[in-house]
């Protein structure tokens, strides 16, 4: 049977291709671009597939396939460069003709003899390859794993919406009628356009709490008034036409809304704001009690859309959290899959949700 899968899927089979091809990571920098001095040389890639693992050890100019500690097969480097470049190549042309799943039957057969039986490696929920790399600066050779996000297909999300990711805002000063005036709204806005309601009655929203005890206190162990902050962020987004992080992180900072002590330019909102996304893309999920050790230990490979990849290393953690701030955006999911943008009833107060999810912009 055919192997199949999505462009995202295909990245990950790319990028063990390219990288053992290049033989070498580079550092990438808060707009996708490579910094040519910083550099990681790859000792091997290890997989784990249905049939056991595998090592793929650089050699000078060849891979040596090892599995149970015996070595299986042996390939020159420029077979798997080649392979990439087919990889993307396919890729490409099958995104052009639109197809959403689709196979690549040399790509399949060269695998095979690698011995890769699947498109997605066994990894745990953040990790999609691990990589044994030589660390010039230690020089170590520290085990890492990495989260693979591609460009080649669909902005993926960092932090995914759920039920869990409302953030309650507590409505004071409406009436019932004006409760029913407001959730009558059902523009193509809605959301929006009900805030705007809102206010124009007379109304005031004053953040409670989240939905979730256990993403209310992710946050508060990563930071004590980082509810607070995010809602803040969130009521930004939903009552303007702001959606990237930087700029609403930006916004706060000239309003600061939490009244930090501002006398000298500390930047509290972007600091924290950094803080979370650095969690949720290594390893806090919302509905998982987060214990603050990483996941993702090495940091986010990035396939860029002509194919190039960069390394967000933690080892360059000033450039990882740039990049994150600098490249992701609030979203707005399904108000009926998650239950929020209406206003209900709760012992006996009122109170109206907003929703966390965070994309990266393409």
């Amino acid at each position: 049977m055919a192997i199949t899968g999505n462009v995202g899927e295909w990245s990950e089979i790319y990028t063990l291709l390219k990288l053992l091809g290049d033989q070498k990571l580079f550092a990438g920098n808060e707009n996708l671009e490579k910094i040519e001095k910083i550099f990681y040389p790859i000792i091997s890639i290890l997989r784990t597939e249905s049939n056991g693992d595998f090592e793929y050890v650089l050699d000078k100019s060849l891979v040596l396939v090892n599995s149970n500690g015996n070595q299986i097969l042996k390939l020159p480097v420029k077979d798997f460069a080649e392979k990439a470049l087919q990889t993307i190549s396919k890729i490409n042309k099958k995104k052009q003709q639109g197809a959403r799943t689709f196979s690549i039957p040399e790509i399949e057969s060269f695998m095979t003899k690698i011995h890769c039986s699947s498109l997605k490696a066994g990894s745990s929920a953040k990790t999609d390859i691990t990589i044994v790399i030589h660390d010039p600066r230690t020089n170590n050779t520290p085990q890492l794993g990495f989260s693979i996000k591609s460009q080649l297909g669909e902005a993926s999300t960092l932090l995914n919406a759920g039920k869990t990711t409302n953030f309650k805002f507590e409505l004071q000063n409406l009436t019932p009628p004006d409760v029913l005036e407001v959730n009558g709204i059902n523009t193509r806005r809605k959301i929006i356009d009900r805030i705007n309601k809102i206010k124009e009655l007379g109304g005031n929203l004053k953040f409670s709490k989240l939905s979730s005890n256990i993403f209310n206190n992710n946050l508060i162990l990563i930071d004590s008034l980082l509810p607070n902050i995010i809602a803040e962020c969130l009521f930004t987004f939903y009552t303007s036409s702001n959606s990237k992080l930087s700029d609403i992180v930006t916004i706060l900072e000239e309003a600061n809304p939490l009244n930090f002590d501002k006398s000298y330019s500390h930047l509290f909102y972007t600091y924290k704001i950094k803080k979370f996304l650095t969690d949720a893309a290594l390893g806090m999920m919302p509905s998982k009690v987060w214990t603050g050790e990483y996941d993702a230990t090495g940091g986010y490979l990035v396939v860029k859309e002509d194919g190039e990849l960069l390394c967000y290393h933690l080892y360059n953690r000033n450039e990882f959290e740039n990049y994150l701030l600098a490249n992701t955006k609030f979203e707005t999911a399904s108000s009926t899959r998650h239950d929020f943008g209406a206003i209900y009833e709760e012992d006996g107060d009122f109170y109206f949700n907003l929703n966390l999810q965070i994309r990266f912009i393409k």
